[in-house]
């Protein structure tokens, strides 16, 4: 199981993803930064801070 907390990566953010793979956190991660940071497009850069920040749950 993977883990991924938005706090690592746009402070303040308390959500946090669990998921058995890291396009599983990918997918929850991509709909949640649309829905509640407003984003309309996830960058590459940002997609690697993300799975930097994912750790085994």
């Amino acid at each position: 199981m993977k883990a991924f907390a938005c706090g690592d990566v746009v402070p303040g953010c308390t959500r946090s993803f669990t998921a058995p793979d890291e396009q599983g956190i990918l997918a929850q991660v991509a709909a949640h930064a649309g829905a509640d940071h407003g984003l309309t497009e996830v960058s590459p850069e940002l997609v690697e801070q993300v799975r930097a920040a994912i750790v085994f749950a």
